[in-house]
């Protein structure tokens, strides 16, 4: 269960927290506030940093926690708000013609997602790619409120307290929000989630074909592989749109003579994922120099997404060569 704030609680006189034990009271929350961080920020690395401000906070502001409210109430409050502060860094650091990229995050460090029970959005969407690409066209308090609500599950009241906002306030931002949301990330999102459970193999069976199709440089066999409306991203620009564009693309500026690749299977943000590695047909190695996650709906391939930033790659671990 979530745990829940109490608005209404009379007021308490500030307790310190004892220092000899604020880390091992504060570290069971550590995981759930980098993914909080991570939906709010939509960056790996700016998650990771947030989370280490926000936890550098709690401890010089240890003397305002009260034992009336919950340490993860406190926590997240804290949290929040470091994030509301990187936006506005962020916004002010970058040209407004710059678009916001949401970079992928591997699952062993990531870890398993968790919904309230009162969430709109479950565990699984709640970190995947289209979500919270949906999530960075929101106002920087309407995105708070959006997780805080549909995704954690919290109570109006309970946000309100956290965000220091009415509950009208609160009703009114999410309503916007949700707005906002729906008309970016609708039903044919929700419904792109690959099945984990896979009782009868048929996804593990999909992801050989199309990893033989990759290593053979085999265009009309990765076609036959995708729904008719696939697409192609490369955040932040690029952007094909369907099956026959999709093989075009890859025929004209992937699959060059000459040249061999390797997949290395990984996942990330709850789906199947790869390591790209290439090299030059004389070349005994290859190195990495893309991740790819998939999107897999009714047992064909809906959507292909592509990063190709150097420090995004090493997260996955992957050497920097391996024998072709």
């Amino acid at each position: 269960m979530v745990s829940r704030l109490v608005p209404d609680a009379p007021p308490a006189r500030p307790t310190v927290l004892p220092d000899e034990a604020f880390g091992e009271l504060t570290s069971p929350y550590r995981h759930e506030l980098l993914v909080h961080c991570y939906r709010m920020l939509g960056s790996v690395d700016d998650a990771e940093d947030t989370v280490q401000d926000a936890l550098v906070r709690a401890w010089q502001g240890r003397s305002t926690y009260r034992h009336d409210q919950s340490l993860r109430a406190w926590l997240y409050r804290i949290a929040t708000n470091a994030c509301l502060d990187a936006i506005e860094r962020r916004r002010r650091g970058r040209r407004s013609e710059q678009p916001l990229g949401v970079g992928p995050y591997p699952d062993e460090i990531l870890g398993p997602a968790t919904a309230g029970p009162e969430a709109r959005y479950d565990a699984h969407e709640s970190i995947s790619l289209a979500f919270l690409t949906a999530l960075q066209l929101l106002p920087p308090r309407q995105r708070a409120v959006l997780i805080l609500r549909d995704v954690l599950g919290w109570r109006a009241a309970e946000v309100a307290g956290l965000l220091d906002l009415s509950v009208p306030a609160v009703n009114s931002a999410l309503h916007r929000a949700r707005t906002t949301v729906s008309s970016r990330y609708g039903s044919t999102d929700r419904a792109r989630r690959t099945d984990g459970a896979d009782t009868g193999g048929r996804l593990r069976s999909l992801l050989d074909r199309y990893v033989r199709a990759w290593e053979a440089t085999d265009v009309a066999g990765l076609v036959a592989l995708l729904r008719e409306d696939a697409v192609v991203s490369m955040p932040p620009t690029v952007t094909i749109v369907g099956a026959r564009a999709v093989g075009e693309f890859l025929a004209a500026s992937v699959f060059r003579e000459g040249m061999h690749f390797r997949l290395l299977p990984v996942r990330a943000n709850d789906v199947p994922a790869f390591v790209i590695c290439s090299g030059a047909a004389e070349d005994p190695v290859v190195r990495p120099y893309s991740v790819l996650l998939l999107d897999v709906v009714e047992g064909r391939i809906a959507r292909m997404t592509v990063f190709t930033e150097p420090a995004l790659i090493a997260r996955f671990g992957v050497p920097a060569q391996l024998p072709a």
